[in-house]
């Protein structure tokens, strides 16, 4: 009899099954306004080629091999990258999990025993051996272990981008600290030639101070003025070397194992290719990761909803008992069950709407980080735009100055020495002519860290269909 319900009520079932209907809203990506253009795109020269930002090695366009084989080793060697790279597996896995929920599942035990109990001052012994398998399967009527498989893989989905984001980001900090070390490597080179003309200066005055053609005074100023310049130097080199053991550990090494010598900046600073505004939502792993963050969001809450719902599982379950080992698996030992098991809840005092309710809100938060995110990466184009921009007329500009100030030292010097002024104008415009050279470099190595920043706002070389399926 029992065999007869069922055979009239699995068709049912799987009509259900099939049907393919899962409780909840499907997804649909939020609405983001867009601009048509970048605000301060606007009389910027683009560079040709224009497929210098698709490929995925994005730091090429600087042409430094030195660089390139430091930022090939931080998706391999960086520490964060290795951590966001096992939270991804770990979600991969979770989906593998949440996908073996679908299907049915079989389990198998034996068990074999020996028990005594003592009675009317009888002892009694007994044994018990049993060989079973069993195996249920339970229906996803209502599509709840469907959206949580969806959720799943938006959240592994999710974890792929925020891997990608944090590799990008790791990059962009090496890249901008090699920069900036390279640049420092200008500027303490500078010093050191400063500190040598000082030096000759210094000679000469003191052989004039000697014979008693130069004052006390003058002297002093010029030692002044050559000290003031080594602590400066020295200055510069403990922030070269926390630079180079930032780089060290962006590639995961300690600062011991790790240096960079100091060398000229031979690196070709590239005229950024803008993107088309649009893009932006494909390009930059953190948009993706907070749109994937929606889907699964969305998802959770057709999880939720299908908690008003019973569950529907098929079981059934086959084996052997029998008190004696030695003819366990017989006909007369067998036993087995078969039916179906319907569980759901009668009352709950509105702890399954406030689910809904919660997974609802979780989704409406999603939705507005994602938004955020879509703001925050046009603001951070639009500003390093403006910023590289503006930089190009402003090192013209100091460039300009600062011949100008040399110019002005070297008249000045000359001046000194034929016996026309005092060496106070000399150390004047010297020192004028030392901070306006160091100012150009510090507005280059500004300008080098903003292109990176740039490339980094646009994605880098990095686009959402690298997301896996």
């Amino acid at each position: 009899m029992m065999k007869k319900k069922m055979t009239k009520f699995t068709p049912v079932l799987l009509a259900l099954l099939l049907s393919g209907c899962a409780v909840g809203p499907d997804y649909h990506r939020p609405t983001v306004k867009v601009p048509s253009q970048y605000k301060e795109a606007q009389g910027w020269r683009q560079a040709q080629p224009q497929d210098g930002q698709d490929k995925g090695e994005w730091w090429a366009v600087y042409h430094d091999e030195t660089l390139s084989g430091l930022l090939r080793q931080v998706a391999i060697s960086n520490q964060n990258v290795a951590q966001y790279e096992a939270q991804y597996r770990q979600a991969k896995a979770l989906v593998a999990a949440s996908r073996s929920d679908l299907f049915p599942s079989a389990t198998y035990t034996g068990s074999s025993t020996r028990s005594s109990s003592t009675g009317d001052s009888q002892r009694t012994t007994s044994n018990s051996h049993s060989l079973q398998a069993s195996a249920s399967w339970e229906l996803d009527i209502w599509g709840k272990l469907r959206r949580t498989l969806e959720e799943n893989k938006a959240s592994a989905q999710a974890s792929a981008a925020e891997l990608a984001n944090i590799t990008l980001s790791a990059q962009s900090e090496l890249a901008q600290d090699y920069f900036q070390l390279r640049i420092m490597d200008q500027q303490i080179a500078l010093y050191q030639q400063s500190i040598a003309a000082y030096q000759r200066y210094l000679t000469v005055i003191n052989n004039k101070y000697q014979v008693g053609s130069e004052s006390r005074a003058t002297l002093a100023q010029a030692q002044a003025q050559l000290e003031s310049a080594r602590a400066s130097a020295l200055d510069l080199r403990w922030q070269r070397a926390q630079t180079e053991h930032a780089i060290a550990m962006l590639i995961g090494k300690t600062p011991a194992e790790f240096s960079l010598p100091a060398a000229n900046l031979t690196a070709t600073l590239p005229t950024i290719p803008q993107s088309i505004p649009s893009e932006l939502l494909q390009r930059r792993p953190d948009i993706a990761y907070a749109e994937r963050n929606v889907a699964a969001a969305n998802a959770a809450v057709g999880v939720a909803i299908a908690g008003y719902y019973p569950d529907l599982t098929l079981s059934a379950s086959g084996g052997f008992s029998s008190s004696t080992l030695h003819n366990l698996i017989s006909l007369p030992n067998r036993v087995w069950s078969l039916g179906p098991e319907l569980s759901g809840t009668l009352l709950d005092f509105g702890a399954t709407s406030a689910n809904v309710e919660q997974a609802r809100a979780s989704y409406d938060a999603a939705v507005a980080s994602y938004r955020q995110a879509v703001l925050t990466g046009f603001q951070e184009v639009e500003n390093y735009l403006v910023q590289l921009h503006t930089l190009q007329d402003e090192i013209q500009a100091q460039q300009l100055a600062t011949e100008a100030s040399k110019e002005s030292a070297r008249v000045t010097y000359n001046q000194y020495q034929a016996g026309m002024i005092d060496y106070l104008d000399v150390a004047t415009t010297e020192n004028t002519s030392l901070s306006a050279q160091q100012n150009l470099l510090s507005l280059q190595s500004t300008q080098w860290l903003a292109s990176v920043e740039l490339i980094a706002a646009l994605g880098g070389g990095w686009d959402a269909k690298n997301l896996p399926e």
